[in-house]
């Protein structure tokens, strides 16, 4: 493993994480906010900058970058990033426990959304904005936002790209990868940018526009209220921020696609009509079973829009109490969470693509038991998908259960502070599927504060590996998830 160049390229990406403090830190000062806050933040900064600036030093002597230096990098990058990302908290005294901080931190640059925090709305502006701001930043992936910025040899571009997107496949836009990193937070910030815009003309102030706007795009679900999108108390910024929800959830290649004028190709992607007609199968099931229970049809309707949208894109904002809703509605959502958004997208889950396959799969199995001679292909958007693939979603679902499986017996030592089965593992699925609110005392109006030490790191770890998809995570702790013998990106053709 090349070490040099991956803590060379560590150094770089904190010092750009130092860089990015400097917003919320301005605004501590523009705000004129306690002193401890604005010592806060020149603090964590000065300390990722001189470990940023410690580990550049390290020359790399050789340019080569393999499968498994890009997981490593990902991965150090996601925990020393959230590492450094709490100290603001933890040192200005909003969230005094480093632990219950990097908690905090973690949940928002994978974009979870999940919370200790039981007041919000108290806490200095330029806390809340750095809050969501770690939604933004890791909504479309740190690295991609790295890879964005600074050139870098396509080879390792690739391995990163691989180890940080979310889905089965990685994709390029254009020829170059460092070209396609750019084109995509063009798309992003565009999209964040009009989101910003529209929820201003609903009323919203400007400080929250641009919070939720953050917490939109990233689907990750802070909101500057205790109460979330249901304090604003408006049809319009409800309505708004779930279409936009619904958006980011999408892959943003169909986006691209769009911009090139091929409206006709991008209408035919497969996935996003999966996504759509759960969406719409999820929307009516809740909408029906909110009006049988004596609410007005179109306040249920909007109600379930709203909810379906944020559960499935995994944002984790609220409207409503759903905890109060029945048990079909409450299951209807806690199958969402499994599901999550497209391949490609900011959002967490499953992924659509990956269901998919193993709904097709699936039943390829059952018709081959009919006839075991027939030839069967799975295949999605009218292609046959490699059967590595195939087989490579089929080993993830399996390492997924067992993460979670061990994740859900850790959690369940907490069960003597009265958390009960449903919300032990709802909180393993909810971190793991970076989605924010599950159910119980974790639901929409509750948060993760009476959790022990070991639950939240046990559920940071999750959080991470949800939003790594698994392996990245891995190899930080065994160097035998990849062979030896491998060759180098760089050298191919």
């Amino acid at each position: 493993m090349n070490y040099k160049k991956i803590f060379n390229q560590l150094g770089i990406i904190l010092l750009i994480e130092a860089v990015l403090m400097i917003i919320p830190f301005v605004m501590s000062i523009c705000y004129r906010e306690n002193i401890r806050v604005v010592i806060a933040f020149a603090i964590s900064m000065a300390a990722v900058s001189i470990v940023g600036a410690l580990f550049k030093l390290n020359k790399p002597e050789r340019e080569s970058f393999y499968a498994k230096d890009g997981y490593f990098l990902v991965a150090l990058t996601w925990v020393l990033m959230s590492g450094f990302g709490a100290l603001p908290f933890c040192l200005s005294g909003a969230i005094p426990n480093y632990i219950d901080a990097f908690f905090e931190t973690v949940s928002g640059f994978t974009t979870t959304g999940s919370t200790i925090l039981t007041e919000i709305e108290h806490l200095p502006k330029s806390i809340l904005f750095w809050r969501a701001f770690t939604h933004f930043i890791g909504g479309m992936g740190i690295l991609v936002f790295v890879i964005a910025i600074i050139p870098k040899t396509e080879g390792s571009v690739m391995h990163v790209m691989r180890a940080e997107s979310p889905g089965p496949v990685v994709g390029k836009l254009v020829s170059k990868l460092t070209a396609s990193a750019r084109i995509l937070y063009a798309m992003y910030c565009a999209m964040t940018f009009a989101l910003v815009i529209l929820l201003r003309v609903g009323g919203m102030p400007w400080f929250d526009s641009v919070t939720n706007a953050f917490a939109t795009a990233g689907t990750g679900g802070f909101c500057a209220l205790n109460n979330s999108i249901e304090g604003y108390g408006s049809a319009y910024i409800e309505i708004v921020i779930t279409v936009f929800m619904l958006l980011f959830g999408i892959n943003f290649n169909v986006y691209y696609l769009l911009t090139r004028g091929r409206i006709k190709e991008a209408l035919k992607d497969e996935e996003v009509h999966w996504y759509l007609g759960i969406i719409a199968v999820a929307v009516t099931i809740i909408t029906v079973d909110l009006t049988l229970t004596k609410h007005h049809f179109l306040d249920s309707l909007r109600t379930a829009f709203f909810q379906v949208a944020s559960i499935i894109s995994t944002t984790g904002f609220s409207s409503t109490d759903f905890e109060k809703w029945s048990t079909l509605s409450k299951a209807t959502l806690f199958l969402l969470m499994f599901i999550g958004s497209c391949a490609g997208s900011t959002g967490g889950g499953l992924k659509v693509s990956r269901i998919t396959v193993l709904v097709k799969s699936g039943l390829r199995s059952v018709k081959k038991a009919f006839n075991p001679r027939s030839i069967e292909t799975v295949k999605l958007q009218g292609k046959p998908v490699d059967e590595a693939v195939v087989q490579s979603i089929t080993a993830y679902l399996a390492i997924y259960m067992v993460v979670m499986a061990a994740s859900v017996f850790v959690i369940s030592i907490d069960t003597w502070k009265g958390n009960t089965l449903l919300e032990t593992i709802g909180s393993v699925v909810t971190c793991m599927n970076n989605v924010g609110p599950a159910f119980g005392n974790i639901g929409p109006t509750g948060n993760f504060s009476e959790f022990s030490v070991l639950s939240k790191i046990v559920l940071s770890f999750d959080m991470l590996a949800g939003r790594l998809e698994l392996i990245p995570m891995f190899m930080l702790f065994t160097k035998y998830i990849i062979p030896k013998k491998e060759r180098s990106i760089s050298n191919m053709k």
